[in-house]
């Protein structure tokens, strides 16, 4: 293997984690976030939960997704893949799918965040504040399985050439 296409691979493959661990973990902890907050009826934590979702989205996710679809086009190009085959065509029609989900994720994110910088209690939140949030989760979700969908692709490559 190539110096130039093992590094690339190499960074292809960290920043996937970091688009998935980040992901996990920017879900894992806005949710436990929200729903401790709503227990203990502390605005001030679910506003400090939903700024450092935001910031967490801003400083590792956007980097790490426009990282991939670079990195993709180079490796692609290295091993001397076609940029229109079967498998590349599903496997950016799943990428569109995670961003299709994740920027109403993040704009969701944005307006919650807002939203509970300028509330008083808990209490001022309304039912909109409630049902975006659960709009964010089932967003979340399907973005998730188009990434696991494309994990699987890229390990098994089914249709690389197909």
């Amino acid at each position: 293997m190539s110096g130039a296409l093992a590094y690339w691979k190499t960074a292809h493959i960290l920043s996937a984690a970091v688009l998935f661990g980040t992901g996990m973990g920017i879900a894992f902890y806005c949710w436990f976030g929200y729903r401790g907050a709503l227990r203990s009826g502390d605005i001030g934590a679910l506003r400090a939960t939903l700024r450092l979702t935001v910031i967490a989205d801003a400083w590792f996710t956007a980097p790490a997704v426009v990282f991939q679809a670079v990195s993709g086009v180079v490796l692609m190009t290295l091993l001397g893949w076609p940029l229109i085959s079967a498998w590349s065509v599903a496997v950016w029609s799943l990428f569109v799918l995670t961003g299709a989900c994740w920027l109403p994720v993040v704009w969701i994110q944005v307006l919650q965040w807002r939203e509970a910088r300028d509330a008083t209690s808990l209490a001022a939140l309304g039912e909109a504040f409630h049902r975006r949030f659960r709009v964010w989760f089932a967003l979340g979700v399907a973005a998730f399985a188009a990434v696991i969908a494309i994990y699987w692709l890229m390990i098994t490559k089914p249709l690389a050439f197909a």
